[in-house]
């Protein structure tokens, strides 16, 4: 009598097993992408609302869930449903995406089921890792990669960047290691501010050491979001940082390489 029950619970969905309403979330905006947001052509849902107030956000638009569109998970998977053929066709998938996807945690774990069982998509969950108590097993399970930003190994640098502390991150990963999931480290590369090897190499150790990361992923600051800061009136104080040049982020990446990662 349990497996039948556990069985029809798990053949809804998780948030409609308990609601039995139409579940709703702040959404940002949808989007196709190829390349940054996990393998392949992807399908990527930026929900709205961040804990973190990281100073290089290109997203700045998206920290207040207040600002975002409410949106019922029937709109996002019906979106999703018209690129099924062709993100298959792709080897690619769906990405859950920020904002942070995990303060919204049922919301996010709806999508995440509903793209993986009724779309039969490749699901990724790009998260800070900052509020990963919030993602349940029956979450996790619904993930096949998680694109984990570790943004510093120094303490006070990653609370100078994110306005956080960096150990919920931290266990978070050893969680997602301890349950075999597959992730993609993401380390954003800025001149002055996270170039340290020491910081790299922190980072690197760190990751090799979980037995789970498959990739890094080393991204150059960009100030592509300056804009945005400027028409929310906030001050972007990487304003006079350069991006990092060639060598810079080919230097990141032996860095990483030499704690037997792939870096890309």
């Amino acid at each position: 009598m349990t497996v039948l029950l556990d069985t029809a619970i798990e053949s809804t969905t998780p948030a409609a097993a308990v609601t039995r309403r139409p579940v709703t979330g702040s959404i940002h905006s949808w989007d196709l992408s190829t390349g940054v947001d996990g393998p392949g052509s992807r399908f990527v849902t930026f929900l709205s609302g961040c804990p973190l107030t990281c100073l290089y956000c290109h997203n700045p638009d998206t920290w207040r869930m207040r600002d975002g569109k409410r949106t019922t998970a029937d709109d996002v998977i019906k979106e999703a449903a018209k690129y099924t053929r062709f993100i298959s066709a792709a080897g690619g998938g769906a990405t859950v995406s920020g904002g942070e996807p995990l303060l919204q945690p049922v919301f996010t774990g709806e999508l995440l089921h509903r793209l993986k069982h009724e779309l039969g998509l490749h699901t990724a969950l790009d998260t800070s890792g900052f509020l990963g108590v919030r993602a349940t097993d029956a979450l996790l399970r619904d993930v096949d990669l998680v694109l984990l930003d570790i943004k510093s190994w120094d303490r006070e640098t990653y609370k100078k960047v994110t306005g956080r502390p960096l150990r919920p991150t931290l266990d978070f990963a050893h969680r997602l290691a301890g349950l075999g999931k597959e992730v993609w480290v993401r380390f954003v590369l800025v001149p002055g501010l996270t170039d340290d090897p020491e910081n790299i190499e922190g980072v690197a150790r760190f990751a090799a050491s979980l037995g789970n990361v498959s990739r890094v992923d080393v991204l150059p600051f960009h100030k592509l979001g300056e804009a945005k800061w400027d028409a929310l009136g906030k001050d972007f104080t990487l304003r006079d940082t350069p991006s990092p040049t060639p060598a810079q982020v080919a230097t990141a990446k032996e860095i990483f390489a030499a704690q037997g990662l792939t870096a890309v």
